[in-house]
């Protein structure tokens, strides 16, 4: 407690921070109230806003026919739209009687939605508050156009199964149309929707943000973690560049397994790859190689007829094919490898092996003088007895 008199010490980044009895817990602070015309206290706009934006041939069609809807769904919020086909161009602007300012944007976003491909019901939705929209460009990201259509389909996936889980998971509807991902819905899911997208165009397949999103979405359902770190939960996936030494090691440490494999088995080691020899240097320019007509003409080939080489051409490649499957399945074959092992001796081995014993315990006792020589005597004295 201070004493009387003294100034109580306030921290001059706190001296303007005042009580806010109103700010509880069970007030939503993300809700977004509805705009209505006595919201308005202003009246009219002083200036009209307009925004315009083209869009492609193959749309033409399908605008003109759906642009009735367009100018309906427009009309319940004061906004005028226009469908110029000479010049290829949609465009809207506020009138006397628009009494929300951020409506004009959102008509905006939904002529953007139209030019990228959306279809008129999906695309009139952007005009609820609590709808957002983002149109992502992936173009520019890949230069490769076989590879920039491979990542392209992979955001799709087999059968679009891969489309419909992110719009599952993030509630958000998605469109992929030429170099552009169109998205419909909340503001943190379209965060979620970009970094799938981007992450997919860098060659990270969408299926382990997929995979991430289902944990996250388990996880929110456990109040106790609701103020704990999901991180130890949540999967590490790290692209792993190995160095060149690492490289090499690896391939040695994989050579030598193998090594180890066929000397077990009998067989001769594979020698490393031995580095090519320096070529010696010379100035002057290698011998002009023979043309493909001057080689065809040389073995031929030239002279013969179209079914005559096709038949040529499938006979080298299916003796090619065979080569091919057969040095596979030997190497194949080189896991399965059994070692040479000694066999177990035979009865008859270990027969003559118990008769040399004996032989050599005993060099005065005759070969025969077993069981056979005790059943003569045996017989002899039955004989005397009688």
């Amino acid at each position: 407690m201070a004493a009387e008199g003294e100034e109580v010490v306030v921290n001059k980044n706190k001296r303007f921070r005042k009580e806010k009895p109103w700010d509880t817990d069970d007030i939503d602070q993300w809700k977004i109230d509805q705009f209505n015309a006595a919201d308005n206290k202003g009246g009219t706009f002083l200036e009209e806003s307009s925004f315009a934006t083209l869009f492609p041939k193959y749309r033409e069609k399908y605008l003109r026919e759906a642009w009735s809807a367009v100018t309906q769904a427009l009309d319940t919020h004061h906004i005028a739209c226009t469908l110029d086909l000479i010049h290829g161009s949609m465009s809207v602007r506020t009138t006397r009687k628009t009494y929300d300012p951020y409506i004009i944007l959102k008509a905006r976003d939904m002529i953007k939605l139209l030019a990228r491909g959306v279809a008129v019901g999906q695309a009139v939705k952007i005009l609820d508050d609590a709808v957002a929209c983002d149109i992502i460009k992936i173009g520019n990201i890949v230069r490769n156009k076989e590879r920039f259509v491979k990542r392209r389909q992979r955001i799709i996936g087999p059968d679009g199964s891969t489309l419909k889980a992110i719009e599952l998971l993030t509630q958000c509807y998605v469109l992929v149309q030429g170099s552009t991902v169109s998205v419909m819905g909340p503001y943190k899911s379209l965060k979620e929707v970009r970094r799938i997208v981007l992450d997919c165009m860098k060659n990270i397949h969408p299926i382990y943000r997929i995979k991430e999103l289902m944990i996250k979405r388990e996880l929110a359902k456990d109040p106790k973690l609701a103020t704990e770190s999901w991180d130890r939960f949540l999967p590490q996936f790290r692209r792993k560049h190995l160095k060149t030494s690492e490289k090499t090691a690896k391939k040695n440490e994989k050579l030598h397994t193998k090594n180890e494999v066929r000397q077990t088995a009998g067989l001769e080691p594979v020698k490393s790859t031995a580095k090519p020899e320096k070529r010696v240097y010379t100035p002057f320019p290698p011998a002009q190689q023979p043309r493909r007509v001057d080689l065809q003409l040389e073995s031929g080939e030239y002279f013969l007829k179209p079914h005559e080489k096709k038949r040529r051409e499938e006979r080298e490649r299916k003796h090619k094919q065979t080569e091919t499957t057969a040095k596979r399945q030997a190497e194949r074959a080189e896991a399965y490898v059994a070692p040479v092992e000694d066999a177990a001796p035979t009865v008859e081995e270990k027969r003559k092996r118990k008769h040399k014993e004996l032989e050599q315990a005993d060099g005065d006792e005759p070969p025969n003088e077993g069981k056979a020589g005790k059943k003569k005597k045996k017989k002899v004295r039955e004989g005397d007895a009688t």
